[in-house]
């Protein structure tokens, strides 16, 4: 199997074409990465900026070069000796016109050749929620036309810029009674009765955007509407839709791909067993999937990993200060209220998805298990299945056509002996119980336990990171994809028992610190994981910041606005984003992105404001705030912020640091997003979708006329670069090498952590600090002389005799080697055998 060194993720799409891809070829090659690793590259809706929204999956999108593009890049990433992973998305495509099979499915219904491609429910007619407002309104307003198209001389109706395709009946009725005169079918047009006669006749009903959570009849991505799921689960399904991907695999172009969102599909081992047959053995392939704390992936999956979230999480137990948690966290709770109370949060947020966002999933499910037993009340079913969802403590199970396996029986057992605590005696929960294992028989049981699956990890998502992971602000850091805020950060033993794990699990997976679903970019959550160091600081700083931005408060009817909770919320997202120079890198982009960041985090919490139903004063109050926080009029403020953060600015560097090494040298394979070879200190989708300013890591001569941002940012590719060749000539030593924790002994030791990679003769040890708030300056990377004092690594005698940090050249001995020997220079060290 050809299995990368390192990765590096580009987003494809705006400014980032094949073309464009092929200039930076050189410096990926640079870099050392052995593959570049790419978005979505299939046909998408017209101005897509991700490329998930697919409309054709067997063409290469022509927005970014089409077919001929993709060839000249692959040309060119041959030539550097670099492969090629793409991201594929085998679990919905754009419920849009563009997309020639939605289109088909419009017109002819059931009768589609591509009826059965979605997952549609066609007990009833196919439901469009595309309306602004009630289709009695739109119809009393006319803002449905009937249009004759020439090209495929068809009568469509039109609402806006949408041409929907009439049934072939209606389009030869109304062309009939109309001929196609332009002034006839604006007068069949407005009789709203008529209109309504013609509506009836359609295989499809439109209705309010608004009440798709009520009457969607089609399995969609998350709550997205435009996207609808398809049943890859069938084999001429998984042909149609994979025809291109596997054509690209099997002529070399491609050597990896990841796949996006397993857990939506109904079947994924059976789909990754179809995928492996039809690609080879030899094909790298990850999944997206989001582990839980002590989870793994099914063993009988034919992948080499994930693409990496938990990595993120190891982070966070390393760098997140322990001892900093029960101060923060009083603070926190006295500002927070009821949002600094986690599991609640989390049951609310649950509660919230399965009695709104999901309501027509949940109500499916009801539906299934009263056809399964008729004598069964409808709230005693309802409340049942609500708790058990509330309860599951992971994304899903993955019962199909057998038996679950152990690690799901533990999981199912566990959730609900929770749902029966919250539940009166109940024989519901027994039989749902039954129904997920597996043990009744019949099409609507199979049913039930297939949707039951594809529900319980969307509603887990949109719950915690979509809704909590705004409310709940205690460290927002740690509100990443897989993250469990809730809990104590485990320190160094913690670490390394997760990457022993790693190891043994899933050695070949990605490590990722940043990608285009993370909260914030890999640098600033580095920083802000400092603020537990100390907490008593930024306590204390928040304190005199509310009193000095009160005036720019809203006293609003439902009460202060921003509260004192996304006041919180928002000083932390600022200090993530923070430059070192604020008065000069303040731009109006700089302003535009902390508040557009304000703005979706607000309506993503889904308390004041949503994005279903917009609270405008609300908004308008909280956006003023924010605005005021990035005033150069506000210097008294600014002047404090800025004093304040400073010692976090320089821890956060460290941390950088660090997290780099660390990630390019433990178990699994790194995985570099787009920019994040410098300091990524972005925001939230879409920002850390903005282009990419290559010409700021061209390489040049630090000197005394740097910032310490650009010479910490210089560090960083320094050990980016020397770290990756160092992979690539030793490959195995990463790949299969064994994990090693090193004792630190010392005053410092908590200051420190260290491991080591061997294989066969080859040594790798990697050396970072940690918890630095006692230390020096950090202008070039380094802590104070003085600072390690008697700190010191022990290296085992075994791993050989002398050793070379690549990073600065040096040569030690092994045995008990001292912090301020091989960290006078750099806050980090990696020491290489020349074997």
């Amino acid at each position: 199997m050809s299995i990368p060194t390192s990765t590096y993720r580009l987003q494809f799409r705006g400014d980032v074409t094949f073309d464009r891809a092929v200039e930076l070829v050189p410096h990926l090659k640079g870099l050392g990465v052995s593959h570049l690793y790419a978005s979505p590259i299939f046909t998408a809706t017209k101005g897509s900026t991700h490329g998930y929204d697919v409309i054709d999956a067997n063409e290469i999108d022509p927005a970014i070069g089409g077919r001929d593009g993709f060839d000249r890049l692959v040309a060119s990433l041959q030539k550097a000796g670099l492969g090629l992973i793409i991201d594929i998305v085998p679990n919905h495509m754009a419920a849009s016109l563009e997309n020639t099979w939605w289109r088909d499915v419009l017109r002819r219904g059931r009768h589609s050749s591509y009826a059965e491609h979605f997952d549609i429910d066609w007990s009833m007619k196919l439901t469009l929620p595309q309306l602004g407002k009630p289709v009695d309104e739109v119809l009393a307003s006319g803002e449905l036309q009937l249009v004759y198209d020439p090209a495929e001389d068809l009568v469509k109706l039109a609402y806006f810029d949408n041409r929907l395709p009439l049934s072939d009946d209606s389009s030869h009725h109304v062309l009939t009674e109309t001929g196609g005169d332009t002034e006839k079918l604006r007068a069949f047009s407005m009789d709203s009765q008529r209109m309504k006669r013609l509506l009836s006749k359609q295989h499809w009903q439109l209705f309010h955007w608004k009440d798709a959570a009520r009457h969607l009849n089609y399995r969609r991505f998350f709550e997205v509407t435009g996207l609808v799921g398809i049943r890859v689960e069938d084999n001429r399904v998984f042909e149609d839709t994979h025809r291109l991907t596997v054509e690209l695999v099997r002529s070399g172009q491609v050597q990896g791909l990841r796949i996006d969102h397993i857990d939506g599909l109904a079947d994924p081992k059976t789909y990754l067993e179809r995928l492996r047959q039809a690609v080879g053995t030899e094909t790298y392939i990850v999944v997206e999937k989001i582990l839980s704390r002590g989870e793994t992936l099914p063993s009988a999956w034919p992948v080499s990993g994930t693409t990496g979230y938990e990595f993120i999480s190891a982070m966070a137990e390393l760098f997140v200060a322990g001892d900093g948690l029960q101060k923060m966290g009083a603070a926190y709770a006295a500002i927070g209220g009821e949002h600094a109370d986690f599991g609640a949060g989390m049951r609310a947020a649950k509660l919230l998805m399965i009695r709104r966002n999901f309501a027509c999933e949940t109500a499916r499910l009801v539906g299934l298990i009263q056809s399964i037993c008729p004598e069964l009340a409808d709230n005693d079913i309802s409340s049942a299945l609500h708790e058990l969802l509330v309860a599951f403590p992971v994304y899903r199970t993955y019962g199909y056509a057998g038996p679950l396996t152990e690690q799901d029986e533990t999981v199912l057992d566990a959730a609900l002996e929770q749902a029966r605590a919250k539940l009166p005696a109940t024989t519901v929960l027994g039989l749902i119980g039954r129904l997920l294992r597996g043990e009744i028989e019949g099409k609507p049981a199979f049913e039930f336990r297939t949707r039951f699956q594809q529900l319980s990890g969307p509603i887990m998502a949109k719950a915690a990171e979509d809704t909590l992971f705004y409310r709940y602000n205690r460290l927002i850091a740690t509100n990443e994809v897989g993250g469990e805020p809730d809990k104590a950060p485990g320190g160094v033993a913690v670490f390394h028992q997760m990457m022993a794990d790693r190891r043994k699990h899933q050695p070949r997976g990605l490590s990722t610190t940043s990608t285009h679903d993370t909260k914030r970019g890999e640098d600033a959550r580095a920083r802000l994981y400092t603020l537990w160091e100390c907490p008593e600081a930024w306590t204390e700083g928040v304190e005199r910041w509310r009193e000095l931005n009160k005036a720019f408060r809203s006293d609003l009817t439902d009460g202060p606005a921003p509260e004192p909770n996304v006041e919180w919320m928002l000083y932390q997202a600022l200090a993530g984003l923070w430059p070192e120079d604020f008065e000069q890198s303040c731009t109006a982009e700089l302003r535009t992105r902390f508040l557009a960041y304000a703005e979706k985090a607000i309506r993503e919490a889904k308390l004041r404001t949503d994005w279903a139903k917009e609270g405008p004063d609300y908004e308008n109050a909280v956006l003023g705030y924010a605005k005021a926080l990035v005033s150069l009029d506000n210097q008294d403020f600014l002047r404090d912020f800025q004093q304040t953060l400073s010692p976090f600015v320089e821890l956060g560097y460290l941390n950088s640091l660090s997290q780099t090494l660390i990630k390019l040298t433990a178990p699994g394979i790194p995985d570099i997003y787009q920019g994040a070879e410098g300091l990524d200190f972005s925001l939230v989708d879409p920002d850390n979708r903005r282009p990419i300013d290559y010409r700021a890591f061209s390489p040049t001569q630090v000197d005394e006329t740097f910032t310490t941002e650009l010479r910490v940012g210089s560090l960083k590719r320094h050990i980016i670069t020397s770290v990756l060749r160092h992979r690539n000539e030793h490959p195995q030593l990463f790949l299969e090498g064994h994990y090693l924790p090193l004792a630190v002994v010392g005053r410092r030791q908590e200051n420190l952590v260290a491991f080591a990679r061997t294989h066969g003769e080859q040594t790798a040890i990697t050396i970072a600090s940690r918890l630095m708030k006692e230390r020096g300056t950090v202008s070039s990377g380094e802590a104070r002389s003085d600072f390690w004092e008697d700190t010191a690594v022990t290296i085992p005698s075994r791993l050989g005799g002398r050793m070379r940090d690549l990073l600065t050249g040096k040569t030690v001995d092994v045995g008990n080697v001292l912090a301020s020997s091989v960290l006078s220079d750099h806050s980090v060290s990696f020491l290489v055998t020349d074997a």
